[in-house]
């Protein structure tokens, strides 16, 4: 197996997690409210964090590379706000496969932009026709999933 293919394997079990964890966020949502759904996952993923760096050792803390960091990329942390909330509200609406279906499409249109501008320090990788095409049937795929 290449090693390209085990990456890709990785990043599809996040796939996997997101809708996993799409569902139980819309489902406690249902109990203890959105807000209160979102703070709860973040919290839980500070303590889990806290105790995989400073614990487990499993990171190199570097204090002095915060400051290195270009002001944007501490966006992450607002944009996963947003992410628990939109999902977790959309989920119980429309159900787990659309809303998986449309949150993947999505990841791929914006994807596609970053790649192609090299947006954020990345490496810029060029859409082609075949890419274009690609995303125009997994769009199309989309909407017949949706479709009700």
């Amino acid at each position: 197996m290449s090693a390209r293919l085990v990456v890709l394997l990785i990043a599809a079990s996040s796939g996997l997690l997101m809708a996993l964890q799409g569902s139980l966020n819309a489902s406690q949502s249902k109990i203890i409210g959105l807000w209160e759904t979102t703070f709860i996952v973040h919290l839980l993923g500070l303590v889990l964090s806290a105790l995989l760096l400073f614990i487990f050792k499993l990171g190199s803390i570097t204090w002095a590379n915060l400051a290195q960091a270009p002001w944007y990329t501490y966006l992450g942390g607002i944009l996963g706000v947003l992410i628990i909330y939109i999902v977790a509200r959309s989920m119980p609406k429309v159900g787990v496969a659309p809303a998986t279906t449309a949150i993947i499409l999505g990841q791929v249109f914006t994807a596609g932009l970053i790649d192609h501008l090299g947006l954020f320090g990345l490496q810029k990788i060029p859409f082609s026709w075949l890419n274009i095409v690609g995303t125009f049937l997994m769009a199309g795929g989309a909407w017949l999933i949706l479709k009700q």
